[in-house]
């Protein structure tokens, strides 16, 4: 079997946006203590449904509250 070329990166990446006190997570580990960590996340944010990746990765956004500061002042 032929080895195709590697592609050349690109770069100049694109700045990603989110949104203020949305974290975007990747938690490296086995299911178990994915669950866990998780557990521990949900008692105090709002966690998304993880999205699992072979070799153990899960990602998940977390949402904090909204930490953009308020255009009408405190």
């Amino acid at each position: 079997m032929a080895r195709r070329e590697r592609e050349e990166r690109q770069t100049e990446r694109e700045e990603r946006q989110t949104l203020p006190g949305i974290a975007e997570v990747r938690l490296r580990a086995d299911a178990d203590t994915a669950e866990v960590v998780l557990e521990v996340l949900r008692a105090h944010f709002t966690v998304t449904t993880p999205r699992g990746y072979s070799g153990d990765r899960w990602y998940f956004h977390l949402d904090t509250g909204n930490t953009a500061p308020d255009p009408d002042g405190p």
